[in-house]
């Protein structure tokens, strides 16, 4: 992976260069409809398209065909929770083939889709996050930036600690990232049913030292490109926001590019207002 070079002091009108996804945070493979380099890049913020996991739609088709008979979204969150447990077995250790490692006490089959949102709520930078991150890379193909730290090279020691963390939140654990997909693809389900003529969402996220993030471009009026990790916490409150930094990002986020979203699970996730994010390049404003 290569090292992230800041960009300061970019000139106005230069945005068009640098609107594609760049080299460094990307792969060449992936496991949807779009390469990397296309649902990455800033004309797809403006001009969105449906994502795909492969295969995921023909695997469950059953239960999409059984969602399109049920009318309220809270017993279509139900549905799902128990497809998930019937599908995965969650809770069901001996049946799924589990047996407890004596050595390390590892429990993983303990690990499923709920504990990760739950593990990344609590910190981004978290086991849980890694996990969820390394997701993204294989499906999307949108490299991992940040994890504990800027992630400058696969020798480095920061990297080194991300491999660490996402080998132990997946070892001896449930198909975890075939959990996600169905996560995912529920997620875009729900936000078609619901708002079928919606394209975006206007989100904000606070951070602190915008000078240390990835700006590519300065599109003028306070409008900048940046290139954000590949999964990012946003909440629709941009009052909220203001207490995680002090400068506040407001991006109008492709619905399509939502893990998650706050009213998914109702019942489960209780007090948490969080948008999950998938990254890439997004013209944002700078708000102060």
């Amino acid at each position: 992976m290569t090292t992230i070079h800041i960009t300061e002091n970019i000139p106005a009108g230069s945005a068009l260069c640098c609107a594609s996804l760049p080299a460094f945070a990307r792969s060449s493979l992936n496991r949807c409809n779009l390469p990397a380099v296309i649902l990455g890049g800033h004309t797809y913020q403006q001009y969105p398209v449906p994502l795909a996991i492969d295969c995921v739609g023909e695997l469950h088709a059953n239960f999409f065909r059984a969602l399109a008979a049920i009318e309220t979204s809270d017993e279509r969150a139900v549905h799902f929770r128990q497809y998930m447990c019937s599908a995965f077995l969650l809770g069901k250790s001996s049946e799924a083939g589990f047996a407890p490692d004596k050595k390390d006490d590892i429990r993983g089959d303990k690990s499923d889709y709920l504990r990760l949102l739950r593990g990344w709520m609590f910190s981004a930078d978290s086991i849980e996050g890694a996990v969820m991150k390394r997701w993204v890379e294989s499906r999307f193909g949108l490299l991992t930036l940040n994890h504990r730290g800027l992630l400058e090279g696969v020798n480095s020691a920061v990297y080194q600690r991300y491999q660490s963390d996402y080998v132990r939140g997946l070892y001896n654990s449930n198909a975890l990232e075939s959990q996600l997909d169905l996560l995912y693809s529920y997620c875009q389900y729900e936000l078609q049913r619901q708002w079928p003529a919606r394209t975006h969402w206007r989100l904000y996220r606070g951070v602190n030292h915008i000078n240390e993030h990835n700006r590519l471009a300065d599109m003028g009026d306070g409008q900048q490109l940046l290139l954000l990790n590949n999964l990012s916490s946003f909440s629709g409150d941009r009052d909220a926001s203001d207490t995680f930094g002090d400068v506040i990002l407001e991006v109008c986020v492709p619905v399509t590019k939502l893990l998650f979203f706050p009213e998914l699970l109702t019942g489960v996730l209780k007090g948490e207002r969080e948008f999950m994010v998938i990254g890439g390049v997004y013209q944002v404003s700078i708000l102060r």
